[in-house]
């Protein structure tokens, strides 16, 4: 039995949690699994192997930022893909497009109980109208404005409890300074406490805090005052891997009232899933350069030193490479803004490697002020195996949304008459067109606004729509600024990538193409036919790695100092196929790996002029005729040739195509 069939048959593409509470087995610690729980997984052929033996180490199963749209529905069930059930979790809402109190709900206080960031109020109940179950997908909502308002934008963002990562605590104060118990079985990054009985404000410690004795000083969440000193909050005592401790002040630790304590860790490491540090500011628009060792999705950011509001920036919202980072503050009843302080909000971009502050404003970069912050990591930790989890195709009258965040797709015109519009999550709504020279452009619609792409929401049937999403071992996007000069750049792949699309933004320049099958010196053009041509000064004659690609002096991919982006792909068993293939005369069978035959098929001569085609199996991959369109010209799809046919294993190149050598890229 081959290792392709066996992990089909043994691993499922969502990774399972115990279906028992941590809390009720005997004997068990948290995060460990049962004996029951393992017999269980076993007999339903869930059960991972050993490289993936700790569904708790991957961040996509422990955290998750959702956009929706609220339709004022009771029972209305948000899908995160967060299973709140199983393990103690925080769930915090926040209207988008308008004020409103931010609701922050866990499962130790129950459904439909929430306390504020922004306010000092204890523990509210809302008449179960609002946060209505945890669910082991997410939640449901009642119709409360807070969480469901018809027509109206949210966020919402799971944190689900996982050693290293997060914890709830919650625990009765005895008004003497005191230890409480915790599990995140590591560093701790940052505590927030909210007294439940009365009106306190939110107490805040951060490991950043201070750059010797954080546990000296104190924040407050729903205020922007400066950080301040006093031994009442944490009693000068550091937190450990097991507890933190609590002074007498009011706000901790009075007797006999009740607190929830939200824990964050601080790991660092390849393995790391959130890193809670600090930086001192130096007042220029060439600002810090934060090395987490990974690509963020969220972040939270504070001027402790001047005091300002809380920020806190995600992906999904616009926290990019686009220039106009959205914002939404922990310590107002805000709607979100791209423009806090009049002062705009290009301020912040994530690298493939942590975050660089790119502004002189001072509630980022103020000159020898101390900012805190909380990073937590991209989704892309643990390896796909179900091809449909991270690639999906609408086209014609398809009204369907993806099952998945779309980081990428392609708008092709099946009737011709537009062009083929590349867009990327990573820099918002503008376009890159695969058969065009030009510069990026905005685009008239909303594409990423909510955890789905624009594809498949009533377009009508002129248009198809291939939908990628970044993970590990199949598909990476990496935004970079160019040197002129030949250097590396990282990227998240986390496996050497077979081919890269690579093209400079602002201005008119060709999209370079490298392929494993035509080594470190040629290139391709995406936009043209053209034969694979020799280009040293793009790749700079250098095969790339696991971790970096590597860029030579040419304007098309490394000009000083213009962005630039690139798109990453690679062979995933069973998932994705990078290759290439001599054909001449008779039918040619491509071999990809695959049970069910390719749903994508991209196919590009390689030895001479040829076309870039692109066939799918929505528009029909058949032993007939098989409409195709190309990457690199807008024509209207053709749909009087069979040249290519359905094969089990990949897919077979007719007779009728052309004979030569090729590079195929497929997706099961």
């Amino acid at each position: 039995m081959s290792q392709t069939r066996y992990l089909k048959s043994m691993i499922t593409p969502t990774l399972v949690e115990p279906t028992t509470s941590d809390a009720n087995i005997v004997g068990v610690a948290s995060g460990v699994w049962s004996v029951q729980d393992q017999l269980e997984a076993k007999r339903g052929g869930a059960w991972p192997d050993a490289s993936v033996a700790n569904p708790d180490e991957f961040i996509e199963n422990n955290f998750s930022t959702f956009l929706y749209t609220g339709d004022g529905n009771s029972g209305r069930a948000v899908t995160t893909g967060i299973d709140s059930v199983n393990k103690s979790s925080l769930i915090w809402i926040k209207r988008r497009d308008d004020e409103q109190s931010h609701g922050l709900f866990d499962t130790l206080r129950g459904v439909d109980t929430r306390v504020e960031s922004e306010a000092s109020d204890g523990n509210q109940t809302l008449g179960g109208d609002s946060l209505q179950s945890f669910t082991s997908t997410g939640f449901t909502v009642g119709s409360h404005d807070l969480v469901n308002g018809n027509n109206k934008k949210y966020v919402s963002w799971s944190f689900k409890k996982a050693p290293k990562f997060f914890d709830v605590v919650k625990y009765e104060g005895t008004g003497s300074a005191r230890t409480v118990a915790h599990s995140l079985g590591g560093t701790v990054g940052m505590i927030l406490i909210k007294n439940l009985d009365q009106t306190d404000n939110w107490a805040v410690y951060h490991r950043g805090a201070d750059a010797s004795a954080p546990e000296d000083k104190y924040i407050i969440l729903n205020t922007s005052s400066a950080v301040a000193d006093s031994a009442n909050w944490w009693n000068d005592t550091a937190p450990t891997t097991s507890v933190f401790t609590v002074g007498t002040d009011h706000a901790v630790n009075a007797n006999g009232e009740n607190y929830i304590a939200y824990i964050f860790a601080h790991e660092t490491g390849s393995d790391s899933m959130i890193q809670c540090g600090s930086y001192i500011g130096n007042g220029n628009n060439t600002g810090p350069s934060i090395d987490l060792g990974w690509e963020p999705q969220w972040l939270l950011l504070q001027n402790i030193t001047d005091g300002d509001s809380v920020m806190m920036f995600d992906t999904m919202r616009g926290f990019d490479y686009r220039g106009d980072d959205v914002v939404l503050l922990a310590d107002t009843i805000d709607g979100e803004t791209n423009d806090y302080s009049g002062q705009g909000f290009s301020t912040i971009v994530p690298t493939s490697t942590g975050f660089n502050v790119v502004k002189s404003i001072g509630y980022v970069n103020n000159n020898n002020s101390r900012m805190i912050y909380v990073a937590i990591r991209r989704p892309n930790m643990a390896t796909i195996t179900d091809a449909t989890k991270v690639f999906d195709i609408s086209a014609g009258a398809d009204t369907n949304q993806t099952p998945f965040p779309v980081d990428m797709f392609i708008r092709g015109h099946t009737a011709g008459g537009g062009d083929n519009e590349l867009l990327t999550r990573l820099l918002g709504n503008t376009r890159l067109d695969t058969n065009k020279t030009s510069a990026e452009a905005a685009v008239g619609y909303d594409a990423f606004g909510s955890n789905t792409s624009a594809g498949g929401s009533g377009w009508g049937t002129g248009y198809v729509f291939w939908n990628w999403k970044r993970a590990k071992g199949y598909f990476d996007v990496v935004a970079y600024t160019g040197t002129g000069s030949a250097r590396t750049v990282a990227h998240n792949l986390g496996v050497v990538p077979e081919m890269m699309w690579v093209k400079q933004r602002p201005y008119s320049s060709d999209w370079r193409v490298y392929h494993s099958a035509l080594g470190n010196v040629k290139v391709l053009v995406l936009n043209t036919d053209a034969a694979s041509a020799n280009l040293t000064s793009a790749w700079n004659s250098t095969t790339p790695s696991s971790t970096v690609f590597t860029l030579g002096s040419s304007n098309d991919v490394n000009e000083n100092p213009l962005a630039h982006i690139a798109y990453l792909f690679a062979t995933l068993a069973g998932v994705s196929k990078v290759g290439s293939v001599s054909h001449s005369g008779s039918s040619t069978d491509v071999d990809c790996g695959f049970s069910a035959g390719a749903r994508f098929v991209l196919l590009k001569r390689t030895d001479a002029s040829g076309d870039w085609f692109v066939w799918d199996s929505a528009r029909g991959i058949i032993a007939g005729n098989d409409p195709y369109l190309l990457l690199n010209d807008p024509a209207a799809q053709v749909t009087n040739t069979d040249l290519i046919d359905p094969l089990a294993s990949g897919f077979q190149i007719s007779g009728d195509f052309t004979d030569g050598d090729y590079i195929f890229y497929a997706i099961a």
